[in-house]
């Protein structure tokens, strides 16, 4: 019985609180709907908040209250993982209001934004392309802000995320071998421009691996005039593999590849 009353308890306040909200959503009281808003939003109803903020913030442009809004407005979507839409309103923040009091966290918020909708390597990485150019535009822009310790792991992290997707593409090439062409020099292209871009990269060793073996294969795969120039470039790479990796625990596979590869030039 407790729990039943408990329960209608609970049911009307519910139907309490909904019924605020329509009666506030159909007002012109605009100050009340600004500071109810704000309500909402300690309270992390952040729909019920950017709902209001966004009926009242054409009133309120250019005022007190609408740089305020505007930014609890980008606060209320970012809570609620919204992302694309709380940069927008970010953005429109830093634009409207570049000396504004939240102008350094509207920044930041936008290469947040980015960050977070960043995907899995294996898709797209526009947005993670994107958010490594808005955070170092923050960077730039607020060099002092306490942020930057944030802001450099945050890039670290997208950085290694596209020199994941940089590795994927360069063993897709290794994979697809002789398939339609010399698959196996793009895929040394391909290693070498990412270990180029992204040096510190904990990739780095299965980049250069990944060269080493194309051009094992293209040797092995090569018409006979052109196996002893490749199989010498073979011998090369894997002494700079050895170098940059001596401890490597690829050693034993590319040592492998090293032996076939002398054996054939004797």
């Amino acid at each position: 019985m407790k729990i039943k009353n408990i329960y209608l308890l609970l049911l009307s306040l519910l139907l309490v609180s909904c019924s605020e909200y329509t009666k506030l959503q159909k007002s012109t009281d605009n100050n009340l709907k600004f500071e109810k808003a704000k309500e909402y939003y300690e309270k992390k109803k952040y729909m019920h908040a950017a709902t209001l903020f966004e009926q009242v913030l054409p009133v309120f442009k250019g005022t007190e209250k609408g740089e305020e809004t505007l930014y609890l407005l980008g606060m209320s979507y970012l809570h609620n993982k919204d992302y694309l839409t709380a940069r927008s309103y970010f953005a429109s923040y830093h634009r409207s209001y570049p000396k504004g009091r939240y102008a350094e966290e509207s920044k930041f918020n936008v290469g947040y934004s980015y960050h977070k909708d960043s995907p899995h390597p294996k898709f797209d990485q526009a947005s993670t392309t994107k958010a490594i150019e808005e955070l170092f535009l923050f960077s730039d822009l607020y060099p002092q802000s306490k942020r930057l310790p944030e802001v450099l792991e945050m890039v670290k992290e997208l950085q290694e995320k596209l020199a994941y997707k940089a590795y994927l593409n360069a063993n897709l090439y290794y994979k697809l071998g002789n398939y339609k062409g010399n698959n196996y020099q793009s895929a040394v292209i391909a290693a070498k421009n990412a270990i180029k871009e992204f040096p510190n990269s904990k990739h780095r060793e299965e980049l250069a691996l990944i060269i080493l073996k194309s051009k094992f294969q293209q040797a092995e795969k090569s018409v006979l005039e052109k196996q002893e120039d490749r199989y010498r470039d073979t011998v090369d790479e894997y002494y700079n593999f050895m170098n940059d990796f001596p401890d490597s625990k690829y050693a034993n596979e590319a040592k492998q590849m090293f032996e076939k590869s002398q054996k054939q030039l004797k």
